[in-house]
């Protein structure tokens, strides 16, 4: 798993690292069933604490997204809904935006324009 977290981003990290594996879950990356690696092992790969990358994965599980077993680490249950991956990217593009000075209005007529 290929995750990135943008030290810029006004999110908390345990935000970010949960948007991240919300994506990675969506887009195919990991279907129903697979495994993730321990949190351990993400927080070494992000550069961050394990506590951070727990409380994201325990963010997703109560969200219906993964699963805890003990001794068995980690899985995937569900996909999310398109409609919640559609908003988690919407918030990301907005705060992206506003890091440019651009509010909300301006971005939905920048949306306009090239769609």
């Amino acid at each position: 798993m290929l995750l990135t977290l943008d030290l810029n981003d006004p999110r908390p990290l345990h935000e970010q690292v949960a948007g991240a594996i919300r994506r990675a879950i969506a887009d195919g990356s990991y279907a129903p069933g697979d495994r993730l690696p321990p949190a351990r092992d993400l927080a070494g790969a992000l550069g961050i604490n394990a506590n951070t990358v727990l409380r994201a994965l325990r963010e997703l599980r109560d969200e219906g997204l993964l699963e805890f077993r003990r001794g068995r680490g980690v899985s995937v249950l569900s996909r999310p809904d398109a409609h919640a991956v559609l908003v988690e990217a919407a918030r990301e593009l907005l705060a992206e935006a506003d890091r440019y000075g651009y509010g909300p209005e301006e971005v939905i007529h920048i949306i306009r324009e090239i769609s």
